[in-house]
């Protein structure tokens, strides 16, 4: 079985802990851009296209103001469980 393509997602502002519950399969993780910024980043598998774009327009459909997509191909170990994290960099 071939592993799905992990995907992180930015978007503008630090959302609220309440959207895990309409991403429980994202690992959601809030910081700061080098400018200061407040970024949240919605990250993990998405099994293809059709799911990702899904994915977009329910970010769309809630306000958020996307920043970057990006397909990830190497990534170090991390939690995909759904779990909140903070980075504070």
């Amino acid at each position: 079985m071939t592993e799905s393509p992990y995907y992180e997602i930015c978007i503008e502002g630090h959302v609220d802990h309440r959207w895990a519950l309409w991403f429980p399969e994202m690992t959601i993780r809030w910081h700061r851009a080098i400018d200061g910024t407040p970024i949240t980043t919605v990250a993990g598998p998405v099994v293809d296209q059709t799911a990702l774009y899904g994915l977009l327009n329910r970010l769309r459909d809630m306000g958020a103001t996307l920043r970057a997509v990006q397909k990830v191909t190497h990534r170090a170990a991390t939690p995909t469980d759904g779990r909140e994290s903070e980075e504070t960099s």
